[in-house]
């Protein structure tokens, strides 16, 4: 049967409506650019901030476990969906290229208003 019927063919009806607090947030994608930041209002009337466009990140080399704010070249992979890559789409374990070389982005632009990201070592 289709989704959200009986099996005798009736519709399921909604208990409720979802409160403002259940409902999804908006999808913010983090494009590679002139940086651009955005507030928004949280539960309890707090700010979080967060990304539109970034050109810079935050690389930590494990190695010698110092961190260079670098400029953002290119998005060469996304695990999550290859198009992401193509449209220079910045999202959490996304391989950059940057000024010192490739970088995995470690924290979620989308999220916060920073890209963190740790430097892969060349084989």
């Amino acid at each position: 049967m289709k989704l959200g019927r009986k099996i005798t063919g009736g519709k399921y009806k909604l208990q409720k409506k979802k409160k403002k607090y259940e409902l999804p947030g908006h999808v913010t994608k983090v494009k590679l650019g002139e940086i651009k930041k955005k507030s928004s209002r949280t539960q309890g009337g707090n700010k979080k901030t967060i990304l539109l466009n970034a050109n810079f990140a935050n690389v930590t080399n494990p190695e010698t476990k110092k961190t260079k704010r670098v400029k953002i070249l290119n998005v060469i992979e996304t695990q999550a969906n290859r198009f992401l890559a193509r449209q220079n789409i910045l999202i959490k374990s996304a391989i950059i290229e940057t000024e010192i070389g490739k970088a995995r982005i470690t924290n979620r632009p989308s999220q916060e208003p920073t890209v963190q990201a740790v430097l892969i070592k060349e084989k």
